[in-house]
């Protein structure tokens, strides 16, 4: 994972947290297991538009459920964006 991923992660970390209200999240939580939910979802990417500038669907969080695993997907696919 590169730097870029790690970064990304951290800041998904952190919104999963704000947006899911759970403190202790981590890298490799999982969406649904914390109980996000549709409305949550769409915080997620909303924050993240905000944060990074990128237009995301939000299916791409209920596919990669995890901060780490959304985190590539945007460092892979939406970089440029």
């Amino acid at each position: 994972m590169t730097t870029t991923a790690r970064s990304t992660a951290d800041l998904l970390v952190s919104i999963y947290r704000d947006v899911l209200g759970i403190d202790d999240l981590d890298r490799d939580a999982d969406f649904y297991a914390a109980g996000g939910d549709s409305l949550s979802a769409f915080q997620i990417i909303g924050r993240l538009h905000e944060e990074l500038g990128v237009e995301l669907p939000v299916s791409l969080v209920f596919a990669y459920p995890t901060p780490a695993d959304l985190a590539e997907v945007v460092d892979t696919d939406f970089a440029d964006a």
